[in-house]
């Protein structure tokens, strides 16, 4: 067994911030004695019943696009285990968010070929029975965070063997080298101490959702 401590990490592959969160935590991992396990994550499910109360482009994003490729990772995971759901999420994170293609059925089926596993897995696209493992993934990672916030969810074993788990970062561009370890130093010292709720800043740029 590894004696790095263990991070988990929660994701759906829709998300850009989650995406961008991703990338800084593996430089975490370069310079800091951690190991991400990684978790599937659903906004869909998320948001499932509070649809009618969205702006009308994102309900659509959600009841259009977001089933398909958590549907598909998920089975990834079922059927060759969760080791391979960090090269399957670089390879789909790349298509849709770094290369534009959106998280389109074409775009998802070349990831899961990049990554080395069976086209089959896109026979999950439309529905899969691993629905219920699913919904448990999300929610053992939401459960730790709460409803009112989404992707990423990370957690991590505090001093006293009980995890901290906290929302984000959301951080863009993901730092390198040591500024990311700053960062995740700084994120875990906020995040254990007891009663701390939440801090924000002003965000003077984001991601570009439009291929999405």
């Amino acid at each position: 067994m590894s004696d790095k401590t263990p991070v988990d990490f929660w994701f759906d592959p829709l998300c850009p911030w989650a995406w961008m969160t991703s990338r800084w935590v593996l430089e975490v991992e370069k310079v800091r004695d951690i190991e991400v396990r990684w978790h599937v994550m659903s906004l869909a499910v998320l948001n499932e019943d509070k649809l009618d109360d969205l702006p009308a482009e994102y309900r659509d994003l959600l009841e259009t696009k977001a089933w398909g490729p958590v549907r598909v990772v998920i089975a990834a995971q079922e059927e060759h285990g969760a080791e391979v759901l960090g090269d399957l999420y670089t390879a789909l994170g790349t298509r849709i968010h770094n290369q534009g293609e959106g998280p389109g059925k074409e775009a998802v089926a070349a990831a899961v070929k990049e990554a080395g596993l069976p086209e089959s897995l896109m026979d999950h696209w439309d529905g899969t029975p691993y629905e219920p493992q699913l919904r448990a993934s999300h929610k053992e990672g939401i459960d730790k965070v709460g409803q009112e916030v989404g992707t990423p969810v990370i957690a991590v074993p505090g001093d006293d063997g009980e995890q901290i788990a906290f929302f984000g970062p959301v951080v863009t561009p993901a730092p390198k080298g040591e500024e990311a370890a700053k960062l995740w130093d700084g994120t875990l010292a906020v995040a254990s101490v007891p009663g701390f709720y939440e801090i924000k800043r002003t965000r003077t740029k984001g991601p570009d959702f439009s291929n999405l």
